[in-house]
């Protein structure tokens, strides 16, 4: 009997190590977010305040924001954490979303060699240098990912009025990869490409590159949170969900996202309304 008894309570002390082992497990959420902000390093930053005064742990998928949006859609994500406010709003319509929320911003640059062969630097204009690398069929390099960042060079390019279907040729390399890469694609070839500040700021890897033009209020770089709808995925996570878009917009997060720096340079700017 006491061999029993030490027996049962060793399987009732397994099991209960077992529940919550599995319970601390479960308390985790999954974000589909961009290459951008895990690049720049700021969910390396945000994430373990986030988790220190949660218990949430937060498991990043970093991609494009087409492909991030798509996995929202899909219900392999709880939450979206995107910077493409028409895509944004557009999956927000269709319904996949519960309610969008402004987080912070930044903006874009146009990167390029140091020699400048499309003579665009100091400019201030970005449809304008486009139009003058277009022109000049000096080597460009595009991320080509439905990424936040693809979809605003594609704009850009529109209101340069080039037609890139037929405007694309060899000068024009169509990388399909996230901002870091695309990154070390362009500093490899010598070549211009637009790129997120906060990813610019944290890459090392620059070579010949600089930045050549800036300042444009067409760069401006709006990211966006959305917990994905449970009405169409049952499983969403939520409560957790909601705890994390709660935090990233209340002033703790908002300064936490702040606080971010590298080189005493800001790389996000919170500006999620009250």
């Amino acid at each position: 009997m006491g061999l029993m008894r030490t027996l049962v309570a060793v399987l009732v002390a397994t099991l209960s190590l077992f529940a919550s082992s599995s319970q601390a497990t479960d308390k985790f959420i999954v974000v589909s977010s961009t290459t951008s902000t895990e690049q720049s390093g700021l969910f390396g930053h945000i994430l373990p305040a986030f988790t220190k005064k949660t218990g949430i742990e937060v498991r990043v998928v970093a991609q494009g924001t087409g492909q991030a949006l798509d996995q929202g859609r899909r219900g392999d994500a709880d939450v979206v954490f995107v910077h493409d406010k028409a895509a944004e709003e557009k999956f927000f319509a269709e319904g996949w979303g519960v309610q969008r929320y402004e987080v912070m911003y930044n903006d874009f640059i146009l990167a390029g060699p140091k020699e400048d062969p499309a003579k665009v630097d100091g400019g201030r204009d970005i449809a304008d240098a486009f139009q003058k690398i277009e022109k000049a069929q000096v080597p460009f390099v595009s991320r080509g990912d439905k990424s936040g960042t693809h979809a605003a060079e594609l704009r850009i390019w529109k209101m340069a009025g080039v037609d890139l279907d037929k405007a694309k040729g060899p000068w024009y390399r169509d990388t399909g990869s996230g901002m870091g890469p695309a990154l070390n694609t362009a500093a490899s070839m010598n070549a211009y490409l637009l790129a997120d500040r906060g990813t610019w700021l944290s890459f090392k890897n620059r070579r010949e590159l600089k930045v050549v033009v800036e300042g444009d209020t067409r760069l401006f770089n709006q990211y966006g949170v959305m917990l994905v709808n449970p009405a169409k995925h049952p499983h969403v996570k939520n409560d957790l969900g909601q705890q994390f878009i709660a935090w990233l917009i209340s002033d703790e997060g908002q300064k936490t996202i702040a606080d971010y720096k590298i080189d005493g340079q800001q790389l996000f700017f919170p500006n999620a309304k009250k």
